[in-house]
């Protein structure tokens, strides 16, 4: 039941978007709770990425006195890789196209975020 609802939530986060390409419920050691994602994604991968990521950048943050780490975002030439923490347990990365419009994904992911930490 709860993977239902944090289905239901990633099913309305790519909704608010035409740029948000994919995206996934991962807890902090990077296995995959849910996920909205085209078969050619391997969830896997994606959850051991996100996870080693939030990590670098959980440490990155401490070490060079930035405080906690809110997000971690990827830009390449293919689209942006977003990663917002969900509480302290979980994580949402979110795949976004190249010419997305950031501000307004920021704001839905962290609005998705922040019900997901209430399940989590």
């Amino acid at each position: 039941m709860r993977a239902d609802m944090l289905n239901s939530i990633l099913s309305e986060l790519n909704g608010t978007s035409a740029d948000i390409e994919a995206s996934g419920v991962i807890s902090t050691d990077g296995l995959m709770m849910a996920s909205q994602m085209p078969a050619e994604l391997d969830e896997d991968r994606v959850g051991a990425m996100s996870a080693a990521m939030l990590s670098l950048g959980d440490r990155t943050a401490q070490e060079l006195s930035r405080g906690s780490l809110e997000q971690v975002l990827i830009k390449g030439e293919s689209g942006y890789v977003l990663m917002t923490g969900a509480g302290g347990e979980a994580v949402v990365t979110v795949m976004a196209k190249p010419k997305a419009k950031l501000g307004l994904i920021f704001l839905d992911v962290k609005r998705a975020a922040e019900n997901i930490s209430k399940l989590v």
